[in-house]
């Protein structure tokens, strides 16, 4: 079965053996006739700009399964995956109903665009599903686009922008200087670009210039020469997967003397650049992060698929443990009832410092972020370990709400 196309169904495992038999991602077994298991969903981009990172967040949900089942499964019960490409907003949707109805899915985890991550909720909350969403950043999936049936494991464009902003702060690239950005022309970027101006001009910087970024674009040589005729301080990147790793080559080509930074971030991107990657990102997970879940995390991942785990793969990783959790926790499959303890303030363990919980009133996940920039040839291991992972923002002892959006910044109220 190719991994590219679109078959009616698509069925990731229900025995670890069953998936230690693919040889390719995303072509997995079907296995019929197992009515005693609980059914997931996964929809994530495959193709297109973004699909790198959905290949990583296949690997994650994939070793996840894996793991929980090789572990006796949930409620003596099996996980199985169904997981497919979404494509696109309108794919995405139509995947996503057909998992809900015909398929009859306890969740949908997964997706990394924003729109395609908006057009599942809304299929979500009209069937009153649990979704857990694994790599949308835009504030407004968390404000006015919000979803009770909606959690969040990635975190929202404002903790990005606050995250490497304190970095930014610190090295005095924010107040009196001039900023040039570079936008992803789609719903992320647009809100990415949104909260990066309320950062800059909250603490005393300006934007020079701003240029929005079709997503199929190969060459930046027209962005590039327009930010050496506007010579800013600082040219700050909104851009979205592989535009990124695009962007970063040619920058380095020409040779401008002008500082990047980032407000949103995926390792992915710099691993596709490794002789060209500068500047100053956020990021919301690397493999490095010492904590021991996330160093057992990576050498699992690092022995199933012969590489560490990129930011996507912890998302839908995460997103299959905390469901795992919650299911055992409530001794149940309901969405409503995992609904509500989501809510409760249950914590789990993000594989950082210090355990995540989600808010009750966005559903976003709280967690500590942390600013990246590249490490010292000198300094590096192996191709893998080529960034410097900064201290966790907020600090110990400190909230670690102050980095999120608040409710005057980015209101959400659900429906009764």
């Amino acid at each position: 079965m190719s991994t590219r196309g679109h078959p009616t169904r698509r069925t990731v495992l229900t025995s670890g053996a069953g998936i230690a038999a693919l040889s390719v991602i995303g072509a997995p077994a079907i296995v019929y006739g197992q009515s005693d298991v609980i059914r997931i969903g996964h929809l994530t981009p495959r193709t297109g700009f973004l699909g790198p990172l959905g290949e990583y967040a296949v690997m994650g949900v994939t070793l996840a399964v894996e793991e929980v089942n090789a572990a006796g499964g949930v409620l003596g019960r099996k996980l199985e995956l169904l997981a497919e490409d979404s494509v696109n907003p309108s794919t995405a949707a139509t995947k996503a109903e057909r998992m809900i109805e015909r398929e009859k899915v306890a969740a949908i985890l997964g997706e990394i665009s924003s729109a395609s991550g908006l057009s599942i909720s809304q299929v979500a909350g009209r069937n009153k599903t649990l979704f857990i969403q694994t790599g949308c950043n835009s504030d407004e999936l968390r404000g006015k686009s919000c979803n009770r049936y909606m959690f969040h494991i990635e975190g929202a464009n404002t903790m990005y922008v606050k995250a490497v902003g304190q970095a930014l702060l610190l090295e005095n690239m924010v107040k009196g200087k001039k900023w040039f950005g570079l936008t992803a022309d789609y719903a992320f970027g647009h809100d990415l670009l949104r909260v990066t101006k309320k950062f800059a001009q909250e603490n005393g910087g300006s934007f020079v210039g701003d240029e929005l970024v079709p997503t199929d674009a190969t060459d930046f040589s027209p962005f590039i020469l327009k930010i050496r005729q506007a010579r800013p301080d600082l040219v700050v990147s909104n851009l979205a997967g592989n535009q990124i790793t695009n962007f970063i080559k040619q920058y380095s080509e020409y040779n401008l003397p002008f500082p990047i930074a980032g407000g949103g971030f995926d390792t992915a991107a710099a691993w596709g650049a490794p002789d060209s990657f500068a500047g100053i990102w956020p990021c919301i997970w690397h493999h490095t992060v010492a904590s021991p879940s996330a160093q057992k995390f990576t050498d699992a991942f690092t022995k199933r698929w012969g590489k560490p785990p990129e930011n996507q793969a912890w998302g839908d990783y995460l997103s299959v443990k905390v469901l795992a959790q919650a299911m055992a926790e409530t001794k149940s499959t309901d969405s409503t009832a995992l609904v509500k303890h989501l809510e409760s303030g249950a914590k789990f363990d993000v594989m950082k410092g210090r355990e995540g919980y989600f808010r009750n009133w966005d559903h976003q996940l709280i967690a500590e972020m942390y600013s990246i920039r590249p490490k010292p040839k000198n300094q590096q291991k192996d191709k893998w370990d080529i960034l410097a992972l900064g201290p966790a923002v907020p600090a110990s002892g400190q909230d670690l709400e102050i980095i999120a959006p608040t409710k005057e910044e980015n209101a959400c109220t659900f429906p009764a």
